[in-house]
């Protein structure tokens, strides 16, 4: 089932931010995931440390994502990373190829967060953030 709802889901559907289901954050402020997204903290609101999962350089929904989260271009956000990593002040989030791998980390790693398509959802993950369309 997982596969089947993944294949479906394309760069056009809305994006939502995703934990694992057991996350005891019920949702979070499109802030909140800036500041997680951007290095600035490493820690949900409750004080769990985050594993923050991101789609590899390059991912329609990486650009997408990005974007519409900070409101900046695809280049400023990559250049800020530049600076970042040559400071040393912050490690990138992990980077994945797919939906379904995002979809299967998320699930299966109680501290993790991630986004995907909204039709690609599963009972395994919680949504915390939905952008608005």
């Amino acid at each position: 089932m997982l596969l089947f709802t993944t294949c479906s889901a394309n760069a056009t559907d809305p994006l939502v931010v995703i934990v694992h289901r057991d996350n005891p954050n019920p949702q979070l402020s499109q802030h909140q995931i800036v500041d997680l997204y951007m290095g600035k903290y490493t820690a949900f609101p409750d004080g769990t440390l985050a594993k923050v999962l991101d789609y590899e350089q390059g991912h329609p929904l990486r650009t997408l994502f990005l974007t519409t989260l900070t409101g900046r271009p695809i280049s400023q956000i990559n250049a800020y990373w530049s600076q970042v990593k040559f400071s040393g002040k912050a490690s990138f989030p992990q980077a994945y190829q797919s939906i379904d791998a995002i979809l299967e980390e998320v699930a299966s790693t109680p501290d993790a967060i991630g986004y995907v398509p909204a039709t690609a959802v599963t009972e395994d993950v919680k949504v915390v953030y939905r952008f608005v369309q």
